[in-house]
This record gives structure tokens, sequence and C-alpha cells, in this order.
């Protein structure tokens, strides 16, 4: 059983306009997903429809097979949620957030929380609207993991810290409950981090999933085609690309068209050749960052 499955999740806030369109995936026990795509994609929809926050209108979602909207308090006894526009209450000192989430979740593990406290160098007897938005980050990560959560969902929670908090705040949620076996799914807008700390990868554009694959297959079975010009004539080279099953995404650029295959690059080149008679195309692998643009510039 899947820890997390979204099955065919529908969600509209105007009739007619889809955030989200017919998604389906899930999360196997200890894996770490990161979940990309553009601002408006659907990312943070998903994960407040995953939290019971949200309703879908149509499709399933299911938390260790149970429905976050009919046990919803079965459900977050055993999940940890951070997102970036999460807010504390800001008349409360720091060690009172810290003690109202003791009583709320039955498994808490106080010895973690006051290793996070001394990690974080957190002021306890400071109220939540006297400390840094790094500091308030960081009293809700260690609310969110301090009951050693089964699944962590975190919504972009580095969003708005300078680089270094940022590394720290993720490595110290990932790494700390990764090695207990917490399945993780988080958001990102910083490629490198997903690139460092996931094992696999989730994209989304305009609500669609268009990429579900490991990390290492990202790395070694995808690559970027240049397609010189000459090649594309009126543009029906382009028009075929686009219609080809390993071709995911096609796009103009000014040294060449870009196509983006489902396919390492020696046997992306195979195909230009065998397929359509294109030879002296350039085909390669690219980091995490280079590949998520081409891909969401590149659909039709």
């Amino acid at each position: 059983m899947n820890i997390i499955e979204f099955k065919n999740v529908h969600r509209a806030y105007v009739k007619g306009e889809d955030v989200v369109k017919g998604i389906t995936f899930g999360l196997h026990a200890g894996e770490v997903v990161g979940l990309l795509g553009r601002n408006g994609a659907g990312k943070t929809t998903l994960i407040r429809i995953a939290m019971g926050m949200l309703e879908a209108q149509t499709g399933t979602v299911r938390l260790f097979g149970l429905d976050p909207r009919v046990e919803p308090v079965e459900v977050k006894q055993r999940v940890g949620y951070v997102s970036e526009d999460q807010v504390l209450p800001a008349f409360m000192r720091v060690r009172e957030v810290i003690a109202m989430h003791r009583r709320l979740f039955k498994n808490w593990d106080d010895e973690m929380a006051r290793g996070l406290v001394e990690r974080f160098r957190l002021p306890l007897e400071s109220r939540i609207s006297g400390v840094s938005k790094g500091q308030a980050r960081q009293v809700a990560l260690l609310c969110a993991v301090s009951h050693r959560p089964e699944l962590l969902l975190l919504d972009e929670p580095a969003g708005g810290l300078d680089p270094a908090a940022r590394r720290e705040f993720l490595e110290t949620s990932i790494q700390l409950l990764n090695e207990t076996g917490t399945t993780i799914l988080f958001s990102s807008h910083h490629l490198n981090d997903v690139e460092r700390l996931a094992d696999r990868v989730v994209l989304i554009h305009e609500g669609e999933l268009l990429i579900d694959s490991d990390m290492d297959v990202m790395h070694e079975g995808y690559s970027i085609a240049l397609v010189p010009y000459e090649a594309n004539g009126d543009g029906a080279i382009r028009r075929s690309l686009a219609r080809h099953d390993h071709c995911i995404a096609v796009r103009e650029k000014p040294d060449a068209l870009h196509a983006v295959f489902s396919l390492p690059p020696d046997r992306a080149r195979d195909v230009l050749g065998e397929q359509f008679g294109i030879a002296g195309a350039h085909c390669r692998t690219a980091v995490l960052e280079e590949m998520f643009i081409e891909l969401v510039e590149g659909q039709s």
C-alpha cells in the first residue's frame, strides 16, 4: 500500500477552470519525492488536498489508506506539515507553541524537540511576533517533525529564507526523518535542493502530471537534443517531433530546436537519424534545473 496516493484528482476554484487535472501518483514508504512546477501549477492545491484542507472534486486521495476528510484526526496524528504561508500564533512564546504541539501528538519525542531547540538556538521565551522569519519557520519545523511522523509534507517550507538558512532547514527536515524511514513529499522552486535531496521527481505543468521519474532516470534516461534549423524546413520537423511518443517537449531557440526525449542521448540520436533523417543533432543529458526549463517552456 502506498503511504500517500492521488488517483485522478481534479480540483477547480472557478467552475470549468481546473487547477488540478486528473493527477495520479503515489509514494511508497521511505521515499523522498520532490514536487516541481511553476507557480500556479497545482502543487499547493495537491498538498492541501492531502492534508484535508481542501476536497478533491473528483478522484480520491488516501493517506495510509485513509480519507483525510473523513478521518482527519487519525491522519494528522501521523503527518507532519510545514508550508511557506503557515502562520503560528503571534502572541504565544516559542516554548508555549512547542508545548501546545506536545499535547496534540501522542508520539511526541521530547529528546528530538530539545535537540532541535539547541540546533536552531531557538529563543524559548520570545514571542512568535518577535522572532525572525527563519526562526518562526524553524519552530514550525520542530513542531512538524518532533512526533516522528510517518509522512512529512513540505510546501515551499524554506521559501524566502537566505541560501544558508534554506539549506539547513531542508537538510534538517529531510535527513533527520528519512534516516528513520519517514516518507517525504516536498515542493521547492530551488531545483538544486531537489536534485540533492530527492529520490524521485514529480513535475506538474498547468495542473497535469508531466513527469514522474526516479532522479537517477532523470539524470541518465532523459536527454535534450539540439536539432539544427536547416533540418526543420517549414516547421514540419517540429510538428513531427511533438507527436513522437518519446519527445515530451520541443521549443524554438535562437541556436536550434530544443527537443526533450525520454531516452538517453545515444538512443535519442538514433531516433533522430533513423526516423527523421536528421544527422548531426547534438544530444546530451542535463542538470535538473535546465531540464525543468526545457520541459515547461517546450509544451505546445
